[in-house]
């Protein structure tokens, strides 16, 4: 029972990790009805700016954060205004296409500057620990926690409360509306995607002081969108639910499951047979609007 109790608590750990991912999905998706397929790249992005900051440049964990927000803030607002705003208008499948190059952009980047090596900073972190009964976290587990959930509830607060949150979630609902408001839709597309790199390099600098970072960590992004579907594709409280959902049951099937298989490797596979199964019996998700259209 304790080792059941193990994987559920490291699997809720991972499963907000994947949540805060998703969450940067859904933003962009509900501001521009477009999928972000490079926000993998930004996790793999954050997961080396971590290395970066925390190894190469011995800065302090909270500075580290600080200047990988930094970054990620440029980032995002570059990547608007020369990417994404000339494609304001157009159809939503040239959006989606153009974000595909910016992930190979990305990732070419990546190769560039850091060699596409295997870059790893576990013992960095500060050394937190916790011990209930028989059930110990992790150091790096237990940080990646505290940091997701902070993040999720600044978030929410974001949007429920201050007029830049109530503004992307009118956008969201009719833009038309919005204009004729008076805000400009160009700036909520501008913090939309600072909000998906910012929440995408913070998880890459939690998930690289797991289990390092590299190249590949970048097909993250596609377990954030079986996330994304599980939830509900409108439904920052459903990713967020949907997020620990798929990170509890992959943890529990990569410890009962992968030992009984020579090849293992079922918990990586996990949730995109979610996803299967969520398309095909609930394509709304869990929480996310049955919509009718009439042909």
């Amino acid at each position: 029972m304790s080792f059941f109790i193990q994987l559920v608590v490291s699997g809720f750990a991972l499963g907000m990790v994947y949540a805060l991912i998703a969450i940067g999905f859904v933003i962009i998706l509900k501001c521009s009805q477009a999928f972000n397929i490079a926000q993998g790249q930004f996790v793999m992005i954050g997961g080396y700016l971590g290395f970066t900051f925390l190894v190469t440049f011995h800065l302090p964990v909270w500075a580290s954060i600080l200047a990988a927000i930094a970054v990620a803030i440029v980032m995002g607002l570059l990547i608007e205004r020369l990417t994404l705003r000339p494609l304001v208008g157009k159809p939503v499948l040239a959006i989606i296409m153009m974000t595909i190059a910016l992930g190979a952009i990305l990732d070419g980047l990546a190769t560039l500057i850091w060699g596409g090596e295997y870059k790893t900073y576990h013992g960095v972190l500060p050394t937190l620990s916790l011990s209930i009964g028989g059930i110990s976290v992790p150091s790096e587990t237990l940080i990646g926690v505290i940091v997701a959930i902070v993040v999720v509830a600044i978030l929410m607060i974001i949007f429920r409360y201050t007029k830049s949150g109530l503004a992307m979630m009118a956008t969201a609902e009719d833009e038309q509306v919005v204009q004729s408001a008076g805000i400009r839709v160009t700036t909520v597309y501008a913090l939309s995607w600072v909000i998906a790199c910012v929440t995408g390099v913070i998880s890459g600098i939690l998930l690289g002081g797991v289990s390092g970072v590299m190249i590949p960590m970048s097909e993250i992004g596609l377990k954030a969108f079986a996330v994304v579907l599980l939830g509900g594709i409108d439904s920052i409280g459903g990713a967020i639910v949907a997020g620990i959902i798929l990170g509890v049951l992959e943890n529990v099937a990569a410890g009962y499951l992968d030992p009984l298989l020579s090849g293992g490797g079922v918990a990586h596979v996990f949730p995109f047979i979610v996803m299967i199964i969520v398309l095909i019996f609930r394509p709304h998700g869990l929480f996310g609007l049955r919509r009718i259209e009439r042909i």
